[in-house]
């Protein structure tokens, strides 16, 4: 009779038992992710008008994304400009709520993007004053690190009406980079944009313009500042200054450069 030893029958249990083992089915990847982020300004600027007149800004924002391509999330930030320019007496916050949904075409590196996102300014306004809450629709076309969005307005255009007519249908087209620079952590940013406000006045009140950004960020790659990105970039327009400077002398629309701090969870 065979003496079965106890290191003959571990190895023939290790031998009948590895398949099994490897073959157990990875657990599947969960449909649902969510990400927030907060960052700190010197400014916030928006299409190259400053909403926060000079100032600091500190903002945040929560997404959640399915792996169909559906996405929504909401983000905040200070502003002034509903203030300093008369429109309403108690507004400081910026809200916007947004849904879409972003897939590539195939397995190319192309990918489509549309959606909605509505503007929502919580305040008390002046009596001559429009509401400022905005609803848009967007698309995008992108390559890898660059696209082009079309935005269109649903309502007045941040209570915008010259001479009382009405703005729905105001468009504002841009292109965007984002270039990394190798494994560096470094990133290239560039921006050009144009604004078309519908009903808008010629001159030096007219409301449509060009506008462009250039700059840079860097995301720390270790330590215990993963993922934190710091930035900085330069923004200007062709606007005129009249129809955008406010009720204190600041021209919203000057060429300015801005810093910032963002990290993302």
């Amino acid at each position: 009779m065979t003496r079965i030893t106890p290191l003959a029958a571990a190895t023939a249990l290790a031998l009948t038992t590895s398949p099994v083992f490897a073959q157990t089915p990875a657990a599947p990847a969960p449909a649902w992710s969510a990400t927030a982020n907060v960052s700190i300004g010197s400014e916030y600027i928006f299409r190259g008008i400053s909403q926060t007149g000079g100032q600091p800004t500190v903002q945040g924002g929560l997404d959640v994304a399915h792996t169909s391509g559906f996405y929504a999330g909401t983000w905040a930030s200070n502003i002034s400009w509903l203030e300093d320019f008369g429109l309403y007496n108690r507004s400081s916050m910026e809200w916007d709520f947004y849904a879409g949904f972003k897939k590539n075409f195939g397995v190319t590196e192309w990918f489509y993007d549309v959606g909605t996102i509505y503007y929502y300014y919580p305040g008390r306004r002046n009596p001559d004053a429009y509401d400022a809450n905005t609803w848009e629709l967007y698309g995008v076309l992108g390559w890898k690190w660059a696209n082009v969005k079309f935005s269109y307005s649903l309502q007045d255009y941040f209570g915008l009406r010259p001479d009382g007519a009405k703005t729905d249908g105001t468009f504002y087209v841009d292109g965007s980079i984002a270039y990394p620079v190798g494994e560096t952590g470094f990133t290239l940013l560039g921006h050009l944009g144009y604004l078309d406000v519908r009903h808008d006045l010629g001159g030096k009140y007219e409301l449509s313009y060009a506008d462009w950004r250039a700059g840079a960020s860097y995301t720390v790659a270790d330590g215990p500042f993963k993922g934190l990105e710091i930035g900085a970039y330069y923004s200007g327009n062709n606007a005129e200054s009249i129809p955008y400077t406010d009720l204190t002398g600041y021209d919203t629309a000057k060429d300015r450069g801005v810093v910032y701090v963002k990290k993302t969870f």
